[in-house]
């Protein structure tokens, strides 16, 4: 907690600490069909093309959907897959099996290609897979893994499956605007994310980047009303509103959340701040004793996936509520085989915020350990 605020920092993939500046956006009313909005959300829309490396008015679209990033891939799920198509998902952890669980809901075939929640993505096995299984059309994964913060190489698999010939689904949901990402490199067909990751904005919307083609691809084949992709951006398209009601004052936090992201220097400015919190969270919670989940080599600067300590003195929930007590709030962990935490370095965080969490981390495990003792 930063003196002067009654809001706990919270290290976590989102929602994310804000700005005093982006939370300010908010405190005003501004009508669904008034003009200044609407001229918000198209300003939001160009913006976010640019960040993925699209120029306003070239081959990709951006549509804006109600709700959190979930709803967001579930309208490119259950939008973009036509009947009778197949849909290969490459899994590395629990973000890539909940759109194996979407798929399955909507009745869409599936392949899974499952690999170690420790291991990227191989190209080249995503490439034998597509070689030796019939009617896949589409392929989904996940750019950054939340489930441990490992990154999978997007461009070279995009690669495959445009050789492939089939639809590249990326979801990007706690990458975009932090780790590069460029959508025709990487033969991106529908890019999702959020408003609450790496912009830094608050919940209330996630947006998908679709390459016009594919978008276009999408008109009718809808399985539900109000996530229907398509109707979405035609609607975006035709007088700049919303189907629905819209999330009226997170999209004026995303606007001026979006301004604060150039400004410190887009992509590049916000990659360097989150390396530079990563890598004093390193550094300080090896000096603590824990042990990363993933090898360096692998490990993203958005989250980092801490293994329990094996000792007696150690309870996660005992760490997360005396810590929250304090002002930081971390994050469960998320792996399917063993028991971690995560810590997230993303949102308005600075170094020294970092430091402050180290320092509260050092304090709660004597406190622990002390408390073991006098068990005993």
């Amino acid at each position: 907690m930063r003196p002067g605020s009654s809001s706990k920092l919270l290290f976590t993939p989102g929602p994310l600490t804000t700005s005093a500046t982006v939370k300010e956006a908010m405190l005003r009313d501004l009508g669904s069909r008034d003009r200044e909005f609407i001229g918000v959300v198209r300003a939001i829309r160009e913006r976010l093309l640019a960040i993925g490396g699209a120029a306003h008015g070239g081959d990709y679209e951006c549509v804006l959907m109600q709700g959190s990033g979930t709803f967001a891939i579930e309208s490119v799920i259950s939008s973009a897959i036509p009947h009778n198509s197949r849909l290969l998902v490459l899994v590395n952890g629990a973000y890539g099996r909940r759109i194996v669980e979407m798929a399955r809901i909507h009745a869409i075939e599936i392949d899974v290609l499952e690999t170690p929640e420790n291991q990227k993505i191989s190209p080249r096995a995503v490439a034998e897979h597509l070689a030796a299984a019939a009617g896949i059309t589409h392929v989904a994964v996940i750019h950054c893994e939340t489930t441990t913060g490992i990154v999978n190489p997007v461009e070279e698999i995009g690669a495959v499956v445009a050789g492939a010939g089939a639809v590249f689904i990326v979801d990007a949901m706690s990458s975009f605007g932090a780790i590069p990402i460029d959508l025709n490199k990487g033969r991106i067909d529908f890019l999702i994310s959020s408003a609450n990751k790496c912009i830094e904005g608050v919940p209330g919307f996630g947006f998908v980047l679709a390459r016009r083609e594919a978008l276009l691809g999408a008109k009718g084949q809808a399985r539900t009303l109000s996530l229907d992709l398509h109707a979405q951006w035609a609607g975006l398209e035709r007088d700049g509103q919303f189907r629905f009601t819209p999330p009226t004052h997170a999209l004026l936090a995303y606007h001026q959340a979006l301004m604060e992201h150039e400004a410190e220097g887009g992509v590049s400015g916000r990659a360097a701040r989150y390396a530079r919190n990563h890598e004093i969270l390193a550094e300080g919670m090896a000096a603590l004793g824990f042990e990363p989940y993933l090898s360096r080599e692998d490990q993203s600067y958005i989250i980092t996936t801490y293994r329990y300590p094996a000792a007696s003195w150690f309870s996660f929930q005992e760490l997360y509520s005396r810590l929250s007590e304090l002002g930081f709030v971390i994050y469960p962990g998320k792996l399917s085989q063993e028991a971690c935490f995560r810590i997230g370095t993303i949102g308005q965080l600075c170094a020294k915020d970092i430091e402050n969490l180290l320092a509260a981390i050092h304090g709660v495990i004597g406190q622990m350990k002390q408390r073991c003792v006098q068990e005993v």
